[in-house]
C-alpha cells in the first residue's frame, strides 16, 4: 500500500475526522461542502454524515472523543437536545439553548452556535436586508428558528410574529429575545396568512415533501428565506 500515490481527499491513518449529526442526515450537503473545502485548503481532514436517532444521541456524543473525532456539526432534530447534554456551552449556545457545532477537546465537549452569527451576516451582506423598524414572520420555534430570531433582533427588527402549532413551543424563543427591542408575537399556523411583513423565514421541516406553508401575501420587496434546501 505504500506504493499507492497520494491524492486529494484520500483518507489515511493521519486523517482527522469530523461529521454532521442528524436524523435523517442523508440529505445534508455538509459533507460535500466541507470535503471540497478540505481539499482546496490542503487539509488532511474528512467530513462524514453521522445518522443518529434521538434515542442514540447521548451515546453518540459520548463516543465522539473515543472515536477520535475532532468535532461535529449538529442538524435537525438534535440542536436543542445537544445543548442540554453538553455542559460547556458558548454564550450563544446557552442563550439559544441550541448547539450546532461541537468541538472535542482534552477536557471534553464544547458546544457552540454559529447559526445566529451566520444568519445575521446573510441578511446584512448577502441579501442587503435592513431589518431596522421592519417586521418578520417566522415559521417554527426550534433551534434554527431561535437563531434566526436572535439574528433579526440584533439587526434591529421591530416586530416578529412566530407561527407555531402550540404556543408553549415559543417559550424558549421569547426567553432568547428577552431584553431586546423586538416585539414578539406568537400566532397559530392558521393565522399566519393574515400578516403583512417584510421578511418571511421557514425554520420548519414543512415543504420537504411538497407541503405548503400558509403564506401571507407576497408583494414586491418581501424577502423569503427557506432553511430547507431540498427540494430546490
Amino acid at each position: 500500500m505504500s506504493d499507492v500515490p497520494d491524492r486529494p481527499g484520500r483518507v489515511r491513518g493521519s486523517t482527522r475526522s469530523v461529521g454532521v449529526l442528524g436524523w435523517p442526515v442523508e440529505h445534508s450537503l455538509s459533507p460535500a461542502i466541507h470535503n471540497a473545502a478540505f481539499v482546496a485548503l490542503g487539509l488532511d481532514w474528512v467530513y462524514v454524515p453521522l445518522p443518529v436517532t434521538p434515542a442514540e444521541l447521548p451515546a453518540a456524543l459520548r463516543g465522539l472523543g473515543a472515536l477520535g473525532f475532532a468535532g461535529a456539526n449538529v442538524t435537525m432534530p438534535h440542536k436543542t437536545r445537544t445543548a442540554e447534554l453538553i455542559e460547556d456551552l458558548s454564550e450563544d449556545a446557552r442563550l439559544l439553548r441550541a448547539a450546532n457545532t461541537i468541538v472535542v477537546g482534552a477536557e471534553g465537549l464544547v458546544g457552540h452556535n454559529s447559526d445566529a452569527v451566520g444568519f445575521e451576516r446573510f441578511l446584512r451582506d448577502d441579501v442587503g436586508f435592513d431589518a431596522s423598524d421592519r417586521s418578520a414572520l417566522l415559521f417554527g420555534a426550534g433551534g434554527g428558528a431561535r437563531a434566526c430570531a436572535l439574528a433579526a433582533a440584533r439587526c434591529g427588527l421591530a416586530t416578529l410574529s412566530v407561527a407555531v402549532r402550540e404556543a408553549p413551543r415559543a417559550d424558549d424563543l421569547r426567553a432568547a429575545l428577552e431584553g431586546s427591542a423586538t416585539e414578539v408575537r406568537v400566532v397559530g399556523f392558521g393565522d399566519a396568512s393574515g400578516f403583512e411583513v417584510d421578511l418571511i423565514v421557514n425554520a420548519t421541516p414543512i415543504g420537504a415533501h411538497g407541503e405548503e406553508l400558509p403564506l401571507p401575501p407576497l408583494p414586491p420587496g418581501v424577502v423569503g428565506v427557506d432553511l430547507l434546501y431540498r427540494p430546490g
